[in-house]
C-alpha cells in the first residue's frame, strides 16, 4: 500500500468537500429558476385622498404598485402573465431587468390569454417593470408598474454592506381623468404625486388618511429601493435632515457614489440609496422629491427612528408596507 499516495488522495478529497461546503453556504455560483406569476387586473383602488376616491386602475395583481419581484443575479426568471378575462384591455409585461425581444416576450396579451417567457437576471440592481401595451403612458399612469430587485450573486460586501432595514418606494403621478391618454402623454392634468400608489402614503402630517410612517432604530442603515414611475418627470430624491450615505446607480453595487444630498432619478430609472440614522438620539427624516410641485402634492415619506421601532418593519414581506 502506498501510504503517501493514499494520504494525498485523502487530503484532496477533504479539500474538495470543504470547497463544496463553502459554495453551498455562500450560494455563489448556484443560479436557480424562479417562477413569477402575475395577473393583470382592472379594478378600483384607493389613492388615500380626503374624498375617499376610488380610481379605476389597471394593475398587476390587483394593487398599485404590483408585487415586488426579488431574485439573485444569474437566476432564470420563469414568468407567466395572465390577462384576466374580465379586463377590457390588452396588457403586457416589460421587465427592465430582461434582455429579450420586444416584439416577442413583451408583446401584448389579450383578455383571457396567457403569456409566458424566461429571462436570465444578468445584472444586479433594481429595475422598473411596467405594462408596455399601447398607449403605454396610460397603462403606466393607471398603475401598471412595479419593481424587480436583483441581488448581487456575491452577496453583501464592504462596498455593499448589509442593511438593517429595506423599504421599497415607487413614485408616480395621479391623473384624475383616467381616460385621457393624450393628457398623460403631454404631462397635463395630473394633480398629485403618489408613493406606492397613495398620496402622502407614509406622511401622517400631510395625509389625512395616511397610515404610520416608516420606522427604524437609531444607528441603523436603512436601504431604500426607489423607482421613478412618473410619465415625464424626473425626481430630485432628497432626505431632509440627512445625507445619502451611499447611492447605487441602478442599484448596482459597482455603481456607488458617496455622500449625496440629492440624486436626480430619471423617468423609469431605479436607484438604491442608503440612509444611516444617527446613533446619539431618535430623529425624523422626510424623504422627498425636492421638486416642490411634486413634494407638496404627495411625494413626502416620513422616516421616524426610535428604540421602540417595530422589528418586523423593513424586513421580509414588509419592505413594501
Amino acid at each position: 500500500m502506498n501510504l503517501v499516495h493514499t494520504t494525498k488522495k485523502s487530503i484532496l478529497m477533504v479539500a474538495a468537500f470543504v470547497c463544496l461546503a463553502l459554495l453551498l453556504t455562500s450560494g455563489a455560483g448556484y443560479a436557480k429558476t424562479v417562477k413569477v406569476n402575475i395577473t393583470a387586473i382592472e379594478t378600483d383602488v384607493d389613492i388615500n385622498d380626503a374624498k375617499g376616491t376610488k380610481y379605476p386602475a389597471w394593475t398587476f395583481g390587483g394593487a398599485v404598485p404590483g408585487p415586488v419581484v426579488r431574485v439573485t443575479q444569474g437566476d432564470t426568471v420563469e414568468f407567466t402573465m395572465l390577462n384576466d378575462k374580465n379586463n377590457g384591455q390588452s396588457h403586457s409585461m416589460d421587465f427592465h431587468a430582461a434582455i429579450v425581444d420586444v416584439l416577442s416576450e413583451f408583446a401584448p396579451v389579450k383578455p383571457g390569454e396567457t403569456k409566458k417567457f424566461n429571462f436570465v437576471a444578468k445584472y444586479p440592481g433594481v429595475f422598473m417593470y411596467h405594462c408596455g401595451a399601447p398607449n403605454m403612458a396610460q397603462h403606466i399612469a393607471r398603475g401598471m408598474f412595479g419593481i424587480i430587485i436583483v441581488d448581487p450573486k456575491e452577496g453583501y460586501s464592504k462596498n455593499y454592506p448589509k442593511p438593517d432595514r429595506e423599504y421599497v418606494l415607487i413614485q408616480s403621478q395621479y391623473f384624475p381623468n383616467a381616460g385621457d391618454a393624450m393628457a398623460m402623454m403631454e404631462n397635463k392634468g395630473w394633480t398629485n404625486s403618489l408613493i406606492n400608489g397613495k398620496i402622502f402614503h407614509y406622511d401622517p402630517l400631510h395625509g389625512e388618511n395616511a397610515p404610520s410612517p416608516l420606522v427604524a432604530k437609531p444607528g441603523e442603515r436603512v436601504r431604500f429601493f426607489f423607482v421613478n414611475a412618473n410619465i415625464n418627470m424626473p425626481v430630485a430624491l432628497h432626505p431632509i435632515a440627512g445625507i445619502w450615505d451611499r447611492v447605487y446607480l441602478n442599484g448596482n453595487p459597482k455603481n456607488v457614489v458617496y455622500g449625496m444630498a440629492t440624486y436626480n432619478v430619471g423617468v423609469s430609472e431605479a436607484v438604491t440609496v442608503d440612509l444611516v440614522t444617527p446613533k446619539e438620539k431618535p430623529t425624523n427624516n422626510a424623504i422627498v422629491d425636492h421638486t416642490m410641485s411634486a413634494a407638496l402634492r404627495g411625494a413626502i415619506t416620513v422616516l421616524v427612528t426610535s428604540s421602540a421601532a417595530d422589528d418586523s418593519m423593513g424586513r421580509g414581506d414588509k419592505i413594501l408596507p
